[in-house]
C-alpha cells in the first residue's frame, strides 16, 4: 500500500474502510463481551450503542479539530494506534470493569437495576476510548483526501463516507455471521486490534515517523488475552460462544439433587436447564415438573404429543419421559434457537437424538417454527427466554397465543413458564391475561413452590381444572404430591381474558413489565431484611 500523500487515494480509502469495519466489530462484539455479566437484552444493546454513538460523535469533533492542525497524517496514525490498543485491551479489562458494577453472587432480583445502569457504566468505561479514537479517522481522512486532490470538501467527504460505510457493512456481516461464531469474542477483538495496528503502522511509515510510534500500535497484541468468566458454583465442564450468548455446562457439588446446569450469560444464581441421571420428576423447586400435570388431567391415551418452544437442554423432555401416566409414550418436538445449546446438551445432558419419537429444530425461532409444524399437539410448553428473565415480545402477544391455540388438538393444553415472584407480579398477570384473551377462557396460574416461577395453564375449548375440584385430583403417587402446595390459599388464581391488559405484536410492554417485576421483587426482599 503506498502513501496516500503520494497520489494513491485508494490507499487512504482502504484505511478508512478497514477502520469502519473495526468500528462495527467493537460495537457488535461489545455486547457479547459484557454478556456473561449483564446479558444481551435490548436495554444492554441500547446502552452499548448509545455509548458508542456518543463516543463516535466526540471523536468526529476531536478529529475535525486535529484535521485543522499541521500533520493530519500523523494524527491519523495516533488515532489508529490508540484504537488498536483500546480494542486489544477490551477482553482483559471487561471482567474487571463488569465486576465493579455486578459483584459475584448477586441474586437475579437484586441485579435488575444493575443490569441496566451497570451495563451503561461498564460500557462507558470500556468502549469510549476505542470508539472515540475511531471517530477521529473520518475527519482526518477527509482532510487528507481533499488536500491530496485539491478538490472540493464535499467530494472528498463523500468518498470517505462511502468507503467508511462499505467497510462498516462488511464489518457488520463479518462480525455477526463469521467472526463471533467461528472465532469467539476474544479472538475477534484480537483480529480487529491487529488490523487497526497494521493500519497505524502504515500511517506512521507514510508520515516518516515509524520508529517507536509503530511499536506503540503493536503493544495491544502482547496483552494477556485471558479474560475471566463470571464465577460459577461447581465444576465447569464446557463453555462455548454461540451466535446468541455465552453458554456453559456446570457440574454441581454432590448432594444438590440435580447434577448439572446449563447456564447462559449472566453470572448470577440462575440456570436455563438442569440434568439428573434418571428421567422423571425433579426435586421440589423446579418448575419443569409442572409441565407433566396436563397429561394426568387428561383422558388416558397411548401417546402424549408435545411441542416444547424453548427446549434448552431438554429438561422438560426428560421430566415428561419419566413421569407420564403408565402406558403413555412421549412423542416430542422441541424448538431451540441456539444450536450451541443443543450441541452441549447432547454431549453433557443426555438430550435425545432425532428419531424414536423425538425431533429437535435447532437454530429455529419458536414462532417461525410454529407456523410450519403440523400441529394437533396434546400440549405446547412455552419456556422461551432470553437472558434468563426476558420473554421475547413476539412470544408474549395475543396474536402468538392464538397461533398456539390453533396448533393444539381439541382439548389440548398450553403450559407457560413465567418468571414471577407472586400472583400480582406484573409479568405473570400480563402474560396470563393475554393468553386467556387468545384462548377465550380463564387462565389458571399456580406458583411453583420454592422457586421464582409461575406456571400458566390454558386449554383449547375447555377450562383448566380448579384446585380442589374433582377434575384436579389425581391417583396417589409422586405426581399427585405436586398438587398439595399448589392448592394453598394465595398459591393459585384464575386470570380472566383482558384482566391485566393485552399484549399485542403492535404494542407490547413486556420489557418494561419485566423490569418492574424485578424491581418489585428487590424491594420486597429489602423489606424482609432485618
Amino acid at each position: 500500500m503506498s502513501a496516500p500523500k503520494g497520489g494513491s487515494g485508494a490507499a487512504l480509502l482502504s484505511v478508512v474502510a478497514l477502520a469502519g469495519s473495526g468500528t462495527m466489530v467493537v460495537e457488535l462484539a461489545a455486547v457479547r463481551v459484557l454478556a456473561p455479566w449483564f446479558g444481551t437484552s435490548s436495554a444492554v444493546w441500547t446502552n452499548v450503542i448509545g455509548v458508542v454513538l456518543l463516543a463516535l460523535a466526540l471523536g468526529y469533533l476531536l478529529g475535525s479539530r486535529l484535521a485543522a492542525r499541521p500533520a493530519p497524517l500523523r494524527a491519523l496514525a495516533w488515532a489508529l494506534s490508540l484504537a488498536a490498543l483500546a480494542t486489544a485491551a477490551l477482553p482483559v479489562l471487561a471482567p474487571l470493569v463488569a465486576e465493579l458494577f455486578l459483584p459475584a453472587g448477586v441474586t437475579l432480583d437484586r441485579a435488575a437495576s444493575l443490569f441496566l445502569w451497570g451495563s451503561l457504566a461498564a460500557a462507558a468505561l470500556l468502549f469510549t476510548p476505542a470508539a472515540l479514537a475511531l471517530g477521529c479517522v473520518g475527519p482526518l481522512a477527509v482532510e487528507l483526501e481533499a488536500a491530496r486532490g485539491a478538490e472540493h470538501a464535499g467530494t472528498a467527504g463523500g468518498r470517505v463516507l462511502c468507503a467508511s460505510t462499505l467497510g462498516s457493512l462488511a464489518g457488520t456481516f463479518g462480525t455477526t455471521h463469521y467472526a463471533l461464531p467461528l472465532l469467539g469474542v476474544r479472538v475477534t477483538f484480537l483480529v480487529a486490534a491487529g488490523v487497526l495496528a497494521l493500519l497505524a503502522v502504515s500511517c506512521w511509515v507514510w508520515s516518516g515517523r515509524a520508529r517507536g510510534a509503530a511499536l506503540l500500535a503493536l503493544i495491544g497484541l502482547a496483552l494477556p488475552f485471558t479474560p475471566r468468566a463470571p464465577a460459577t458454583r461447581g465444576t465447569l465442564l464446557e463453555a462455548a460462544e454461540s451466535p446468541y450468548q455465552t453458554v456453559r455446562v456446570v457440574e454441581l457439588p454432590e448432594g444438590e439433587g440435580v447434577r448439572r446446569q446449563l447456564q447462559v450469560n449472566e453470572g448470577t444464581d440462575s440456570f436455563q436447564s438442569v440434568w439428573q441421571p434418571e428421567p422423571g420428576l425433579l426435586p421440589p423447586g423446579y418448575y419443569y415438573d409442572s409441565f407433566v400435570l396436563p397429561a394426568w388431567w387428561s383422558a388416558p391415551r397411548e401417546r402424549w404429543r408435545v411441542l416444547v418452544l424453548g427446549l434448552g437442554a431438554g429438561t422438560a423432555w426428560r421430566v415428561l419421559e419419566g413421569a407420564l401416566p403408565a402406558g403413555t409414550a412421549l412423542d416430542a418436538t422441541g424448538v431451540e434457537i441456539d444450536p450451541v445449546v443443543v450441541a452441549l446438551a447432547r454431549r453433557w445432558m443426555d438430550l435425545a437424538p432425532d428419531g424414536d419419537g423425538r425431533r429437535v429444530l435447532a437454530d429455529w425461532d419458536a414462532r417461525a417454527a410454529l407456523r410450519v409444524l403440523d400441529g394437533d399437539y396434546d400440549e405446547v410448553v412455552l419456556d422461551a427466554y432470553a437472558n434468563q428473565v426476558e420473554i421475547p415480545a413476539h412470544l408474549s402477544s395475543v396474536e402468538f397465543f392464538r397461533e398456539v391455540r390453533a396448533a393444539l388438538a381439541p382439548g389440548g393444553w398450553l403450559a407457560i413458564n413465567v418468571g414471577g415472584f407472586d400472583l400480582d407480579d406484573p409479568v405473570v398477570r400480563a402474560v396470563a391475561s393475554t393468553a386467556a384473551t387468545a384462548f377465550e377462557a380463564p387462565a389458571l396460574v399456580v406458583l411453583v413452590p420454592f422457586s421464582r416461577n409461575a406456571t400458566v395453564y390454558l386449554r383449547r375449548d375447555a377450562r383448566p381444572p380448579l384446585p380442589g375440584s374433582e377434575a384436579w385430583r389425581l391417583p396417589p403417587g409422586p405426581v399427585a404430591e405436586l398438587l398439595g402446595p399448589l392448592e394453598l390459599e394465595g398459591r393459585w388464581a384464575l386470570v380472566s381474558p383482558g384482566a391485566a391488559g393485552v399484549l399485542t405484536d403492535d404494542a407490547n410492554a413486556i420489557e418494561r413489565l419485566q423490569r418492574a417485576s424485578l424491581r418489585r421483587a428487590a424491594a420486597a426482599r429489602e423489606e424482609r431484611l432485618p
